[in-house]
């Protein structure tokens, strides 16, 4: 045990030497690394923001929601067309299905239509302006940094009140105290009755609760829409997520009671799950993953080429001081070691620098899109490194070690 301790240590000397003695052959064998752990990190910090960003969006609407309307959102095997010529959902649909539905928690009507909303000099454009009543929130895991939802007075009154998104708040009143403050939308005064907090649901775009304006179901049939837009969607929550399967049963034969289908006729409407949201971008995620794989693998191979070329060179250079070692007593597997503890060494270094550049990308990637430095990519970046290493350095340390000593001393 002491032997090979010794030995190792020797080892790692002489391999540091060696390094710091062809300082700049050494910085440019290290580069392909660098990039190819950049890459890794990067994209790992990357693919786990999205799916913290895509979490915290699904977890901000409610987990156990579903979604009856006019179109199938995911996995649709309807030609559009079919799907363009079924009847809207209206109110009454609406109004009928929670007369007769006995197990959602909460139901609510959706409908909404893209405007700028404006306050003195300030505005934001492309703002999806949610049109709902006062049983939305409930369907919801939505929280307010001011004020409150509009209840029930306000909404079946078709009241100009609005609850306004984060971002659209902090757009609008850069100075905070936005409630009973007005904004206007298409010219019509609403008066601000809630702000929501911050979700931070970047994956989920415009339809990100902080990118939108919430105000009685009323005032955007009556203001804002078009006819292309006027079906409705019923937002169903249900009571827990083993209710959610049953819940979804219900609602189809409710729906096909309310649009008077008959027992051969294929429904007219569809029930949408946030599963299939969940599919959609695992699948993007895992096209992404591919893609990234495929790049990090390219660089770490040239990386390794590269290390594998410059440690042949090194034994080469070194083969006088193999025959030295050899012919006082040094072991084949001393020699080994000597040269794959020297390339792990290298790759290392390249490791480190670039898990530094990676956090550092992944803070300035950071302010446009969602990234998430975890542990594991760090331990990965390390694992890779030395393994990276090991494989490309044992071909020219397997030469070395088997290097006769006579020969290698004759060697000029």
């Amino acid at each position: 045990m002491n032997t090979f301790l010794f030995e190792l240590k020797e080892g790692l000397l002489i391999s540091l030497r060696a390094i710091r003695a062809n300082k700049v052959r050494s910085a440019l064998t290290i580069f392909g690394i660098v990039i190819g752990i950049t890459a890794v990190v990067l994209m790992s910090t990357a693919i786990k923001g999205i799916d913290n960003a895509f979490q915290k969006g699904v977890s901000s609407l409610g987990s156990d929601n579903l979604y009856i309307d006019k179109w199938e959102w995911f996995n649709n095997d309807t030609p559009w067309w079919e799907l363009r010529n079924r009847k809207n959902l209206n109110l009454e649909d609406f109004e009928k299905y929670k007369e007769l539905a006995q197990l959602p928690l909460a139901a609510a009507p959706t409908v909404w239509s893209n405007q700028t909303v404006k306050h003195k000099d300030h505005n934001v454009e492309s703002i999806i302006i949610q049109g709902t009543n006062e049983e939305y929130i409930n369907t919801t895991n939505l929280s307010f940094d001011e004020g409150r939802f509009f209840n029930e007075l306000e909404s079946s009154g078709g009241r100009q009140v609005a609850v306004l998104g984060f971002e659209v708040a902090k757009n609008l009143f850069p100075n905070g105290n936005a409630i009973n403050q007005d904004v206007k939308i298409k010219g019509h005064k609403f008066k601000v009755v809630g702000v929501l907090s911050e979700q931070g649901s970047w994956v989920m775009g415009n339809f990100n609760p902080d990118k939108q304006v919430f105000t009685p179901i009323q005032n955007v049939f009556k203001y804002f829409h078009s006819e292309w837009f006027r079906s409705v969607t019923i937002n169903i929550r249900a009571r827990n997520s083993q209710m959610v399967e049953a819940t979804k049963e219900e609602a189809i034969g409710i729906m096909r009671r309310v649009r008077g289908l008959k027992y051969n006729e294929a429904n007219d409407f569809s029930i949408n799950q946030q599963e299939g949201l969940l599919n959609t971008i695992n699948e993007t995620v895992g096209v992404i993953q591919i893609a990234g794989l495929f790049i990090t693998g390219l660089s770490l191979f040239v990386g390794a080429v590269g290390i594998m070329n410059i440690m042949f060179v090194s034994v080469k250079e070194r083969t006088k001081e193999i025959g030295i070692r050899k012919a006082i007593g040094a072991k084949r597997r001393t020699i080994l070691g000597q040269f794959i503890t020297e390339s792990a060494i290298i790759c290392l270094f390249g490791g480190i620098v670039g898990l530094i550049m990676a956090v550092i990308l992944s803070m300035v990637v950071n302010q446009f899109l969602p990234t998430s430095v975890q542990v594991d990519s760090v331990v990965l970046a390390i694992v890779i490194s030395i393994a990276t290493g090991v494989i490309s350095g044992f071909a020219p340390a397997y030469t070395a070690a088997k290097l006769d000593p006579v020969e290698a001393l004759r060697y000029e």
